[in-house]
């Protein structure tokens, strides 16, 4: 009953790359064998949506870098009671000392009245983490929506949605005050579907366009996820903040249950996505921290698209070829 998500390093640690390991399941594999999988298959990242404690305890000593959520359902407490943010730290965080907590994520695609909660929660536990003597090790962030883009293509048009400025506005001039990243999920699977930016072809949302499909200004784009992420940068100085970077939480490609869901699909949006982060965008030809949904195929999710995610079965096995270090 937990959800990892994980990030490989390929080529030398020029490109990271994840997957994710979640909690809407109940026939999971027990969790150190889990972190056995990972381990196997090069994952050095992994993120956890709630801080589950047998995979802490799996964790613990691994040297795999961890980012674990703050779950929605506790921000208002933690955003009204100081004590309640550092009795979290502490219960969550500091009981696990051996574990590499690199991200606490406060909130994940935080909607509605609750947005309301995410800054005075980062603010608390953020204080929370400094008064623990863990200021400087773990960066303090939340996880946006790519319902919250309202432009995605051209990338240098991008834009939030103006529901989510004054949301967002916030939250990033928190993050430029801290220094952490801004984490995204971004998926091309469902621009595609949702018809999000238009008619566009599959093979520019699969990483396999023969050439430039999008042209913005001296910038050729051939695939959706990095013009998705040059987005987000657009819209984040388009809302007068700079110096925060984008980190893509969570992305991938179905394996069954809907338009263009095949393993086939899958297999090569995600293989073809660890290939392609090390090299950046256009916009930023460097590295782009990248974590791929979903670890497994998750059996208590609706019907459909969202129990297709995963790249191994609850059995272990995988459910298509893919290689992690290159």
């Amino acid at each position: 009953m937990y959800n990892l998500q994980g990030t490989t390093t390929t080529t030398a640690r020029d490109a990271s790359v994840g997957g994710c390991y979640g909690m809407s399941a109940n026939n999971l594999p027990p969790a150190n064998t889990v972190i056995s999988m990972l381990r196997d298959n090069g994952i050095t990242s992994v993120r956890l949506y709630a801080p589950d404690s047998a995979a802490l305890a799996a964790l613990g000593g691994t040297g795999i870098s961890v980012m674990v959520g703050v779950p929605n359902n506790v921000l208002a407490d933690l955003a009204t009671s100081a004590p309640a943010a550092a009795a979290w730290v502490r219960t969550n965080i500091q009981a696990h000392p051996a574990v590499s907590f690199q991200y606490l994520v406060v909130g994940n695609e935080v909607a509605g009245g609750d947005t309301r909660f995410v800054v005075p929660a980062m603010e608390n536990v953020h204080s929370a983490l400094a008064a623990a003597g863990l200021g400087g090790a773990i960066n303090v962030t939340t996880a946006i929506s790519q319902a919250t883009i309202a432009v995605h293509v051209p990338p240098s048009a991008g834009e939030f949605t103006n529901e989510s400025k004054p949301f967002l506005l916030p939250v990033l001039q928190f993050l430029e005050r801290t220094g952490a990243p801004l984490l995204a999920n971004l998926y091309p699977y469902f621009v595609y579907t949702y018809k999000a930016a238009g008619d566009l072809d599959v093979s520019f949302m699969l990483f396999t366009a023969p050439g430039t499909v999008v042209q913005d200004g001296e910038y050729g784009y051939q695939n959706m996820f990095d013009a998705s992420v040059d987005a987000v940068h657009a819209a984040v100085e388009r809302l007068g903040v700079s110096g925060v970077d984008v980190v893509v939480s969570e992305t991938g490609w179905p394996s069954a249950g809907g338009e263009a869901a095949s393993v086939e699909n899958a297999r090569t949006y995600n293989q073809n996505l660890v290939n392609h982060v090390g090299k950046g965008t256009p916009r930023r030809p460097w590295k782009v921290e990248t974590y791929v949904f979903a670890m497994f195929n998750e059996n208590l999710k609706e019907n459909g698209v969202e129990q297709n995610w995963g790249l191994f079965y609850p059995s272990t096995d995988r459910v298509y070829p893919i290689t992690f270090i290159l």
